[in-house]
């Protein structure tokens, strides 16, 4: 593998269409990356954000431990994402058919970092229970979506359901006869096949923290479907086209608004300047609503440190849930706040807060 990192300049700057025919001459099996003054090559490589489903060309979304996004040991006060986090950095790419490259950061003797090794470590205990829903696999036949994300392999198709949203979870009907379903991490599940769509079903004891992983098995091979959307969700959000602002909007540009937090759709996102620390976006429902379940997807997992869900009472700002970190998807569920305008107030973040989409459901 040949893999550029940050040349900058153009393809000719570097005469890169010589310099690989020439590393190709001489290592045909040769894999390179497209940071090379701006040709393709043979894969993409998206940074400190999760790929976009892809199956027509390979690729690899470029992450880190760090807390704080670093590149390099960031010192001992850095910190390292949670095990949740990067399984779920993980399970998103290999659902969107794609790699990650996870960095760690070595301290300056050459030792990686006990909580780097920990957290590793805490990686490979999942993978040794849930591996075959990774290795050897491809992404698809359900897309990544508000439930989760899929993979197969053969006529084994895996569901990892990151999120109950959506209860029971409905995926789209498959040109397929589901044959049996088990759950790989324990339990039994509840699958439900028509003409129209899946419906599965897992008892709260039996669903996971961080991945709730169930296998079907099908009657065809998997790689015969073509993978099919799924919608963003079956429940009515309560935010999608609600009029949203913000404190602060990246280079107050209109396509980091606040709009794109509330739009229904994973492919925008709220981001806000390099730097910011603590913001808020705020939505107004049009009328007083009920709502009693929130769903948050981070761009940048890890960022947020600590945050508020609150409530407009005409006169202050009532605090009715505080949590710590987001992930690439928060969900939870509390007790039913009937109110016009709702916001998420980020006490802390490592650096921008940058949020797909922030729902609320009754």
């Amino acid at each position: 593998m040949l893999w550029f990192d940050g040349l900058g300049g153009s393809a000719s700057t570097y005469d890169s269409v010589a310099l690989n025919a020439l590393a190709r001459s001489l290592q045909p099996g040769l894999l390179i990356n497209n940071r090379d003054g701006g040709l393709a090559e043979d894969f993409d490589t998206p940074e400190q954000t999760i790929g976009a489903f892809q199956n027509t060309r390979a690729w690899e979304s470029c992450m880190t431990v760090s807390a704080h996004n670093q590149w390099a040991w960031g010192g001992p006060n850095d910190g390292v994402k949670s095990v949740s986090t990067c399984l779920n950095m993980l399970v998103n790419c290999a659902g969107g058919d794609g790699n990650m490259l996870l960095n760690v950061g070595p301290r300056p003797d050459g030792a990686i970092d006990p909580a780097q090794t920990n957290l590793l470590a805490g990686i490979g205990a999942w993978l040794a229970q849930c591996g075959e829903s990774i290795y050897n696999t491809r992404g698809g036949p359900f897309k990544p979506g508000v439930y989760g994300t899929s993979t197969y392999r053969s006529n084994t198709v895996y569901v990892h359901i990151l999120s109950w949203t959506n209860d029971p979870v409905v995926l789209p009907a498959l040109p397929a006869r589901i044959l049996s379903s088990r759950l790989v991490t324990g339990g039994s599940p509840t699958v439900t096949q028509t003409e129209t769509n899946i419906q599965i079903e897992v008892s709260t004891g039996d669903r996971q923290s961080v991945d709730t992983l169930l296998a079907l098995q099908l009657d065809i091979d998997a790689s015969l479907i073509t993978p099919v959307d799924v919608p963003v969700t079956t429940a009515v959000s309560l935010t999608t086209g609600a009029a949203a602002t913000a404190s602060n909007v990246y280079q107050n540009q209109s396509t980091y608004s606040a709009a794109m937090a509330v739009d229904g759709d994973l492919g925008t996102r709220w981001a806000t300047d390099s730097g910011t620390q603590a913001a808020w976006l705020q939505v107004d429902l049009g009328t007083p609503k009920t709502f009693s379940r929130a769903v948050i997807y981070e761009a940048y997992p890890g960022r947020v440190q600590s945050f508020q869900l609150q409530w407009f009472d005409g006169t202050n700002w009532q605090t009715f849930w505080t949590g710590t970190t987001l992930g690439s998807q928060w969900s939870q569920s509390f007790p039913p706040v009937t109110a016009q305008l709702a916001r998420l107030n980020i006490l802390s973040a490592t650096d921008g807060p940058t949020l797909w989409e922030f729902q609320l459901f009754n």
